[in-house]
């Protein structure tokens, strides 16, 4: 049996809220140990600078030194927190921030300077784990398969591992014993365009457990005009950029007051899903959900209500669902040191099974 390697993971999403941090230890394949783990939300200059370089435009370098600097200071809390020596941590996997994917163009950009990381800690750091499949055509999105793969292990099959951040990405798992019995993709918006709505219209970063989306009424033709949109449509595998729908968003709510705008993107968002069920095998006998947008009342509400299996938090398994996409990333680190593949034809419409990552080595 492979040895466990304590692996460090390291998350920044599309959300812009924070970075979460968690430690596992893992073989890169079935073998899962969850260690310690928490979540820094971004300073309020911190995230003013990341938004304003979305896009691939402004101060790029300034900001992506100032991100990894951060990341290696919630990387020495953790390890902190948890009594762990450096030396005693094997990889950390750091996937920076993405400010651009583009992978029509063969082009996603995450900024996050690994050899840097890797100096600032003193630990051997994996990062740029989208490119290489990018460049051999492929989607380079979303590379939380591999581990959700893992982790549905004993469940019963087929099972839908719905990940709402900004964007929102789902994970079908089918049979057990072959790699194509996994179809990934986008589904759409997660709580980008609610955070963005929130953030311009009230001041604040997110709408707490929907409450204003409750509060507001569902303009079911700004919904379906959404819903018209020729991705949603398009067989997967397939991914998004996170401001792909923001011009479309902004103007079928535009003169909308705040709650009024807040519940249909909030109902875009459910429908997104909905959606994207047409797409996957078979149905799923469960909904399993993770990301910030399990935290979302309303969002939670609308998928019970139109997706035809239970829909239920993956803290229910046990799992930590503010961890998760942190773990993925330690995990896909451990699989890049041992040459295995992060995607797969399902997953990122890549031809062949396809490993990745760059490995930067502390001075």
């Amino acid at each position: 049996m492979p040895e466990l390697l304590q692996s460090l993971g390291l998350m920044s999403g599309t959300s812009l809220d924070g970075v979460d941090a968690a430690l596992i230890r893992t073989d890169g394949d079935a073998a899962v140990d969850h260690g310690p783990s928490r979540t820094e939300p971004y300073p309020d200059v911190l995230r003013s600078a990341l938004r304003s370089v979305l896009g691939g435009v402004g101060p790029v370098a300034e900001v992506e030194r100032a991100v990894t600097l951060f990341h290696a200071d919630v990387a020495r809390r953790l390890l902190d927190q948890g009594g762990i020596a450096v030396t005693d941590v094997d990889v950390v996997g750091f996937h920076g921030h993405t400010i651009l994917h583009r992978p029509d163009q063969h082009r996603t950009w995450q900024i996050g300077d690994g050899a840097l990381l890797a100096r600032t800690l003193g630990i051997p750091v994996v990062n740029d784990f989208r490119s290489a499949d990018v460049a051999a055509g492929g989607e380079g999105a979303p590379l939380v398969p591999a581990y959700h793969r893992a982790l549905a292990g004993a469940l019963d099959r087929p099972v839908a591992i719905l990940n709402l951040g900004g964007v929102g990405n789902v994970t079908w798992i089918g049979g057990r014993d072959a790699e194509e019995q996994i179809l990934a993709f986008d589904t759409g918006p997660g709580n980008a365009l609610i955070d963005d709505w929130m953030l311009r219209r009230t001041g604040r970063p997110f709408d707490r457990d929907g409450a204003l989306a409750l509060d507001g009424r569902i303009d079911a033709g700004a919904v379906a005009t959404f819903l018209d949109h020729p991705y949603f449509a398009r067989r997967p595998p397939k991914s998004l950029d996170r401001d792909d729908f923001a011009a479309l968003a902004a103007r079928l709510t535009a003169g909308m007051a705040p709650a009024d705008g807040a519940a249909p993107l909030t109902a875009i968002t459910v429908a997104a899903v909905r959606a994207a069920a047409r797409h996957l095998p078979a149905p799923p006998t469960r909904w399993l959900v993770c990301g910030g947008g399990r935290q979302n009342g309303a969002i939670m509400q609308g998928l019970a209500a139109a997706l035809m299996a239970p829909v239920e938090p993956v803290d229910m398994l046990g799992w930590n669902g503010d961890a998760l996409e942190a773990e993925a990333f330690a995990y896909l680190a451990v699989r890049s040191l041992r040459g295995m593949a992060l995607t797969w034809p399902g997953t990122t419409g890549v031809a062949r099974p396809l490993a990745g990552g760059r490995l930067h080595r502390p001075a």
